[in-house]
């Protein structure tokens, strides 16, 4: 058995995406798994991340980030909600996000829930080492992520030519940066395109498809990220002249 945390933004209780929620709930329970869920609006989410993040400041006078992150996680000082979805967040096996595809990318509440428990000693800056530990490597190595997107726009708006952008370029920051920089296991995407004209039939096979990925969600093999100390960014911040030569930007990233 294996604890499963899904994390869901939309504000509408009856929404696709609750009802992706509900299908992947449901078969990861089957499986005899534990599900633990963070509802960002139902929890009445706070997505701005700010000073009040901070109650016992390192420095009252001006705020740094990293600074206060690391001084509040290390102290225990953080606020009660972002330590309860720590909480969540470190007791499970797999996360996996649901979410509509607002502007090119996941809900504010979710980004501002990434912002406030990604914190400096946990997600970033592990055990004090800087940058040491990324790409691969860090506080939340052995875990497993997987995004769930919903878009209004057809398939074909987001193919390798389509006026969109190719999804899985879009997403790079979310499954590149946010989930495989602390070391998480990045599976490729599941996308449900189109959802501005689905239907009743094509409801249920979005479910139907999600609930599949659940499925393997401990056996499929995660996107071929390069770790970043496995050999091919010899100074941790370029690639090597014979690593992909001749490839760039964000192919060059994969093995």
């Amino acid at each position: 058995m294996k604890t499963v945390l899904l994390v869901h933004a939309h504000p509408d209780p009856h929404s696709l995406t609750a009802q992706m929620v509900q299908a992947a709930r449901a078969e990861l329970r089957a499986q005899g798994h534990e599900v633990i869920q963070s509802d960002l609006y139902a929890l009445g989410w706070k997505a701005v991340y700010d000073e009040h993040d901070f109650p016992d400041r390192v420095d009252p006078e001006r705020l740094s980030f990293v600074a206060e992150s690391g001084h509040a996680f290390s102290t225990g000082t953080q606020p009660d909600d972002v330590r309860a979805e720590q909480a969540k967040l470190m007791a499970a096996d797999a996360v996996v996000f649901q979410f509509p595809l607002w502007w090119f990318g996941m809900p504010a509440i979710m980004k501002g829930w990434i912002e406030r428990v990604w914190a400096y000693g946990l997600a970033y800056g592990y055990q004090g080492a800087g940058n040491r530990y990324r790409y691969g490597e860090g506080g939340l190595a052995g875990k497993r992520a997987l995004l769930s997107v919903t878009t209004g726009g057809p398939a074909e708006d987001y193919g390798p030519r389509g006026i969109n952008g190719q999804l899985d370029e879009l997403l790079f920051p979310i499954t590149h940066g946010t989930l495989f920089f602390p070391g998480m296991d990045v599976l490729p995407t599941y996308a449900v395109y189109g959802t501005g004209r689905i239907d009743a039939e094509g409801v249920e096979r979005a479910k139907a498809g999600l609930a599949a990925r659940m499925r393997t969600l401990f056996t499929d093999a995660p996107i071929p990220y390069r770790p970043q100390n496995g050999g091919d960014y010899p100074d941790r911040h370029v690639l090597a002249d014979d690593v992909a030569p001749g490839v760039t930007g964000l192919r060059a990233h994969l093995r």
